[in-house]
């Protein structure tokens, strides 16, 4: 970083730190992501800001290198990256076995870094990393949704006491293409009833999911009173 700067340097490395921001955001913005166009915009001015308060306090003269504390302006950026870390875990939230916002945190925390580079007067190295997260936020998107992906779910059932076996239900699911698992079993009623508890997981296409195929055997099956089913991990922020 140059010890004395220029308005036009400075105008220079705002105006590229606020167009990657936004071509960023607007990606992001688009999908309906929670960090959007404003929000990916001003992370990386402030970053940009804070290296370029940085930059300028440079030539401030601090204590002599034998006093106990020299003056370290490198704290200042290293403080904005911790900073987003807490905005970042604030931006990732768990429902109903969905974990949203992994990528939205990871989005913000480069845009920092991208920030901090062209506050820094990096401006090659800020160019080349708003490309590749632009090439990586969107290009990615439709490989990244074509992925197969482990998937988990539940599959409740209430039967008669004794019929399907436990066998021919995990046949019925495995025949699927499925995999299963008996979690639990209780007897509401003692004498009729039973409920059951099948952990089950597979495989899929994030951008195709579908109702799994042993819903409809079971649903037929005169020893099976009621189904449910229920996805308990899937992608939420792609």
């Amino acid at each position: 970083m140059p010890l004395s700067l220029t308005w036009s340097e400075i105008a220079l490395r705002l105006g590229l730190a606020v167009l990657a921001g936004a071509a960023v955001g607007l990606d992001r913005g688009e999908h309906g992501r929670p960090a959007g166009l404003r929000t990916n915009l001003l992370v990386c001015l402030a970053a940009a800001v804070a290296m370029l308060l940085a930059n300028l306090l440079l030539p401030t003269s601090g204590k002599t290198s034998s006093s106990f504390a020299v003056l370290d302006l490198m704290r200042l950026p290293l403080g904005i990256l911790t900073g987003m870390g807490f905005i970042g875990a604030g931006a990732i939230l768990r429902r109903d076995g969905l974990v949203l916002g992994v990528t939205t945190a990871a989005t913000l925390w480069l845009v920092t870094v991208i920030g901090l580079c062209f506050g820094a007067g990096r401006l090659g190295l800020g160019i080349v990393a708003t490309v590749l997260a632009i090439a990586v936020v969107s290009g990615l998107r439709s490989f990244d949704r074509h992925l197969n992906r482990q998937r988990r779910g539940t599959l409740n059932l209430v039967t008669k006491r004794d019929q399907p076996s436990y066998q021919a239900l995990l046949s019925v699911v495995e025949s699927a293409g499925y995999r299963a698992v008996v979690s639990s079993v209780g007897y509401p009623d003692a004498v009729e009833r039973r409920e059951i508890e099948l952990r089950v997981s597979w495989r899929e296409e994030a951008a195709k999911p579908s109702l799994p195929a042993f819903l409809g055997p079971l649903s037929k099956d005169p020893d099976v009173f009621a189904a449910r089913w229920t996805v308990v991990s899937r992608t939420a922020d792609p």
